[in-house]
């Protein structure tokens, strides 16, 4: 296990450098089980904050070409969050996905592949942003037009 190990995996998961370092240690330096791990450990912490209230949060808005439109509520405990460019980023990404795969509800929405990455769904995204941010976050409803 090397430094470089720990900055590849800290890219590819966005998890802290002592969460990369002990889980390259519990894979015995493997990167692929090392992402698994991390990925299961920030299941359960998302488990953990899902009672907690979300107040705060963004309307984020999607035109395409200008005949199809999104407007996605993505929900998160605080403002400070709310602002956070990598929370406007999801929500960005999330309205894109909706501009594109026209789900019928949050639920399926959760289950579909990412666009831009068909390894992870939108509910797996959701799942690592509460566990690196380390608030709860919901994608609490959704609108979608087309010409």
């Amino acid at each position: 296990m090397s430094s470089q190990d720990i900055i590849t995996l800290r890219e590819e998961t966005g998890a802290g450098v002592m969460d990369c370092k002990k889980a390259l240690e519990e894979a015995n330096g493997n990167l692929e089980e090392a992402k698994k791990i991390i990925f299961s450990k920030g299941a359960a912490k998302a488990e953990k904050k899902s009672e907690r209230k979300t107040g705060a949060g963004i309307l984020e808005a999607y035109v395409h070409n200008g005949r199809i439109g999104v407007l996605v509520e993505i929900r998160c405990e605080t403002d400070f969050v709310a602002r956070n460019d990598e929370f406007r980023s999801f929500a960005r990404d999330v309205a894109m996905q909706i501009a594109s795969m026209a789900p019928e509800d949050v639920e399926a929405l959760l289950a579909q592949p990412f666009i831009k990455d068909e390894s992870v769904t939108i509910g797996d995204m959701l799942t690592r942003m509460i566990a690196k941010i380390g608030e709860n976050m919901k994608i609490e409803r959704f609108c979608r037009y087309e010409l």
